[in-house]
């Protein structure tokens, strides 16, 4: 009966063991395998503000490395349109309220990426539009932006978006639309118009009149465009 006693206070000691070795060891390959990537946030010319948002992107990558089970660094790198830095950001997101303009050289670097395999969100900061569709026009001159429809893949990732692309942030009373130019059949890059995902991914209190609820659901539609270019 003792030994009975003394083998399962044994048994249970050594569990306990084994328990905290695993722990231990889970900890060490977390520290040993570093962030597998980054967001890449484009820098581009024109004098537009390229760097608005400035703390979005990090607030997104903690969202998605979280909910999503994605692997990236805490900060988003910085990324010129022409640079060949650009094939090591699966996703690179591009804001701003201004010009924008690219060189030849970039334009033929944007397409290559996005031709193969990389992924655009262009994310409209108020005043964007007019700039930006006629430089993506240059980049894929066989292509139109077409508004994407609450059916398809990006508003039904892990989070769904039964009515499409949700309202962020308040400019001129208009309907938040979501555009995509499709490349042989996929989303090479997705732009939020009368939307302002990027506002909502930046510190709570940043914009008095975005509510918790509309921060929630921008962070949720960012970890749907991740997912869906990392995943198509």
């Amino acid at each position: 009966m003792k030994w009975s006693v003394f083998s399962s206070q044994f048994s249970v000691i050594r569990i306990s063991r084994i328990v905290l070795l695993l722990a231990f060891s889970f900890q060490l390959l977390a520290f040993t395998f570093p962030p597998t990537y980054k967001i890449g946030k484009l820098k581009y010319a024109g004098g537009g503000d390229w760097y608005a948002n400035r703390t979005a992107l990090p607030n997104l990558v903690a969202f998605c490395n979280k909910n999503i089970a994605t692997n990236f660094a805490a900060e988003e790198g910085i990324v010129e349109v022409g640079s060949a830095e650009l094939y090591n950001y699966p996703f690179v997101y591009m804001t701003g309220h201004g010009n924008v303009t690219f060189n030849a050289q970039e334009i033929a670097n944007l397409r290559k990426y996005l031709i193969g395999g990389g992924f655009l969100h262009i994310d409209d900061n108020y005043g964007l539009d007019k700039f930006i569709r006629l430089q993506m026009k240059k980049v894929f001159p066989e292509l139109e932006f077409v508004e994407l429809p609450a059916s398809h893949k990006i508003y039904n990732q892990k989070f769904k978006f039964s009515n499409g692309l949700p309202k962020i942030h308040e400019h001129d009373n208009k309907r938040p639309q979501g555009f995509a130019l499709i490349y042989k059949g996929r989303v090479v890059c997705y732009y939020s118009y009368e939307c302002d995902l990027g506002n909502g991914w930046e510190d709570y209190g940043t914009y008095p009149s975005d509510t918790q609820e509309s921060r929630n659901n921008a962070l949720k539609m960012g970890a749907n465009l991740i997912q869906y270019a990392l995943t198509n």
